[in-house]
């Protein structure tokens, strides 16, 4: 069939059919660019180029599948032979092809954050280092940051400047634990996400014939999202881009908001130094947005000085100006947004699916949650504990990843004793200890326990869960995904363990091991594929992010940080919390650089509206314990005003605390706040200031904590930090019983009632 090229505006069209040669297209938002993207690869085809020479590379596995299924609606299925996906996906793919090369399993474990922060933990526990010291989490960053600029361990310990800044901080053995850290995932068959690009570049580097291979084999390349790539993918990109320098790469430096990540921005703006003879075609009409956030955007964006030159424009209409609300509280800034979501509803008969609210941190979420529920409007949050984040899911994932590859010790030490079977922690401490002094894996180890003095009962119990391993490896081998999984899950224990839990939270993880059994069938019930192994499943959970989840089609207000929403669009969006030193943040503060790429993440949060946008902030915060004092954002002032509608309160809000509790802020039967938010426009930028009086609170010398098992709402309660408060709700049971309190001196918390130390006020 021939392509709808005449559905292209100009610059889409020229940037579609000229293949040949390095090109840049710079694509603003809204631009129409996955469409761009889409035919120019349904082009390639359509024009006798092989299916197998296209490599089409993304961010998120979610964008690799809408761009798979739009060019086969173009030109049938022949798309199916493209190789598309994440940097991640495909490298994995080409090292598990490759492996032999780098002296790993074709099987190898990939491991998630989570994993490697315990085997840092392990290390640090082995060399008696203190984790206040060498927080995991800060040692996982460090691997990470050196990986992504290509410095191997070796090279991290020969570097004098690093190990004297290392010794600087404090942190001297930084350079050793990286190292054991990578040997020991060298030994597990195992490789953490950056491993994906660093081996990737090492083969590539070390071993010219596999270059050569893959050059050749990929004629056209396809990179979405340029300014979001790191040193290393940069370095990827140009060796198997050098044979044929059929080159395409795609972006849009107003929205490269990932430094903090390792992305450069040098490389997309830096582009025609590597390439002079390039091409530039400009995607500069938004599809997206009304003509009044288009150019309000870009007045957020030209302040920036780093930036390729271009004129974003829109034929759509002028729309709505933007407004801007100052809140004396984070608190009344949750309920502007729950009363204008409710408000915009009844006006537009909107669904909740077409508001999203955008903060610059996971933390501001709380208080817009507490206002939506008051409300009752239905919301969800993006970037919470995902499906496969949950106890329950990775323990199964665990039997999976180990009957695939038993070496993988982290896999080993969560399951090894659940469900409880005898094997306790003196046991597993002597087949670690084995391991190391063996130089050996834990899997090994186990199987030979009975030379290192593991004797009696133990030896039995252990042989026999050995044994259970080695079937469940063949199952793997042997049978199709769910086909294994359902043996596993049965032959376990888990499966029992969990069903034989009536709690209600019991029977939530329960329920939650038959989802997951039940994405496995729907993957190997899917025609299209010809590999339906365990290995393969487990290798794309194991790639998935918050971003490729399926999408939910319940009817949901989206909350979800800035970062998170990249990509996205909503009819109506919130951003809040635009405060100085939160956004932006305080430590963007040092540097232009740092401050240029917060201002990009607000001109990224402006331009996912499609109608509507409202921005706020809050002149009192509780962050960190503290009431902290706020000043209005830089941003809101950068915007040109001709863009804003300014609201205010019609009165002052006095936050005090009224001596009977019966009239404490937002709690049932007393003074709502909803109906004193009512809001005007007014023409002066100058805010109304907000009285905040603090009451006195003495406490109670006397303090006796009283049984809270029977705890209701509504209840006054003198806790013995926080001081007088009522009971605003209750939720949970058991041990998990919390509740949501509003402190006279501190606001609202959220306290877990097993471990709070209050009492009930007659």
């Amino acid at each position: 069939m021939s392509l709808a090229l005449h559905e292209l505006n100009e610059a889409q069209r020229d940037a579609v059919i000229n293949t040949e040669g390095p090109i840049m297209i710079i694509a603003g938002a809204g631009s129409g660019k996955t469409r761009v993207l889409t035919f120019r690869i349904a082009y390639l085809l359509e024009n006798g180029v092989n299916p197998f020479e296209i490599l089409s590379l993304t961010f998120t596995n979610k964008a690799a599948r809408e761009m798979r299924n739009r060019i086969e609606l173009l030109i049938g299925g022949v798309a199916k032979n493209i190789w598309t996906g994440t940097f991640h996906s495909v490298f994995s793919k080409i090292l598990r092809i490759e492996a032999n090369y780098i002296n790993y399993p074709s099987n190898f474990t990939i491991y998630d954050t989570d994993d490697a922060k315990s085997v840092i933990k392990s290390i640090l526990k082995d060399q008696n280092l203190g984790v206040d010291v060498y927080k995991p989490g800060m040692v996982v960053n460090r691997i990470s940051l050196a990986k992504n600029n290509f410095i191997t361990p070796d090279a991290y310990l020969a570097n004098a400047d690093v190990v004297a800044d290392d010794t600087a901080t404090g942190k001297p053995k930084l350079g050793l634990i990286y190292k054991m850290y990578a040997d020991r995932c060298f030994k597990a068959g195992a490789m953490d996400f950056d491993d994906l690009l660093l081996k990737t570049y090492e083969l590539f580097s070390n071993h010219i014939g596999v270059l050569n291979k893959y050059q050749q084999k990929f004629k056209y390349l396809m990179i979405d999202e340029y300014q979001d790539t790191n040193e290393l993918q940069y370095l990827i990109i140009k060796k198997l881009a050098s044979s044929s320098r059929n080159l395409c790469v795609v972006g849009d430096d107003s929205q490269s908001i990932y430094g903090f990540r390792g992305a450069q921005i040098e490389n997309i703006l830096n582009f025609k130094s590597d390439y002079p003879d390039m091409r530039v075609y400009k995607l500069e009409q938004n599809y997206r947005s009304t003509k009044t956030i288009v150019e309000a955007a870009d007045s957020i964006i030209k302040k920036n000085k780093i930036r390729l030159e271009k004129k974003i424009w829109t034929a759509n209409e002028d729309g709505h100006l933007i407004k801007v609300y100052k809140a004396p509280t984070d608190n009344e800034e949750g309920v502007f947004v729950a009363r204008s979501i409710f408000e915009e509803k009844m006006n537009t008969r909107s669904m909740n699916s077409d508001f999203v609210v955008l903060y610059r941190t996971n933390s501001q979420s709380r208080a817009i949650e507490e206002a939506l529920r008051r409300q009752s409007l239905p919301y969800k949050i993006i970037g919470g504990l995902s499906f496969y984040q949950r106890k329950e899911i990775k323990d199964m994932l665990a039997y999976f990843r180990l009957a695939i590859n038993p070496n993988d010790e982290e896999a080993f030490k969560r399951i090894i004793n659940y469900p409880t079977r005898g094997i306790g922690d003196v046991t597993v401490n002597k087949i670690i200890a084995n391991a190391r002094d063996k130089d050996t894996t834990l899997w090994v180890a186990a199987k030979e326990a009975a030379e290192y003095g593991i004797e009696g009962r133990r030896i039995k119990v252990l042989s026999d869960w050995v044994s259970l391993i080695e079937v469940f490896v063949s199952f793997a081998e042997a049978r199709d995904a769910y086909e294994a999984a359902s043996e596993i899950a049965k032959g376990s224990g888990l499966n029992k363990s969990l069903n034989e839990d009536k709690t209600i939270e019991g029977l939530g993880r329960y329920e939650n091991i038959q989802e997951l059994l039940g994405a496995i069938k729907e993957f190997t019930e899917d025609p299209d594929r010809e590999d339906k192994s365990l290995g393969i499943f487990m290798q794309e959970v194991a790639l998935l992010t918050d971003t490729d989840k399926k999408d939910n089609d319940d009817d949901a207000i989206t909350l979800m940080t800035i970062h998170q929403a990249k990509g996205l669009e909503f009819d109506f969006v919130f951003v809040v919390g635009l405060e100085e030193n939160l956004f932006p943040s305080q430590m963007s503060l040092g540097s232009n650089e740092d401050l240029e790429e917060e201002r990009r993440l607000f001109y990224v949060a402006v331009t996912r509206a499609k109608k509507k946008a409202w921005l706020s902030y809050a002149t009192t915060r509780f962050r960190y314990g503290s009431m902290i004092y706020a000043d209005a954002s830089r941003f809101i002032n950068e915007i040109d005003s001709k863009y804003l509608n300014y609201l205010v309160p019609e009165q002052p809000v006095v936050a005090k605390m009224p001596s009977n509790f019966d009239r404490l802020r937002g709690i049932r039967g007393g003074n709502q706040p909803l109906e004193s938010q009512t809001s005007k426009l007014y023409t002066s930028p100058t805010p109304v200031k907000a009285t905040i009086k603090k009451p006195d609170y003495i406490p109670n010398e006397n303090f006796t904590p009283s049984d809270l098992t029977k705890l209701l709402a509504d209840t006054e309660v003198e806790h013995k930090v926080f001081g007088l408060g009522r009971v605003i709700d209750i939720e949970g049971i058991g041990d998990q019983r919390k509740a949501t309190i509003f402190f006279q001196e501190h606001g609202e918390k959220q306290i877990i009632l097993k471990f709070a130390k209050m009492q009930i006020l007659e």
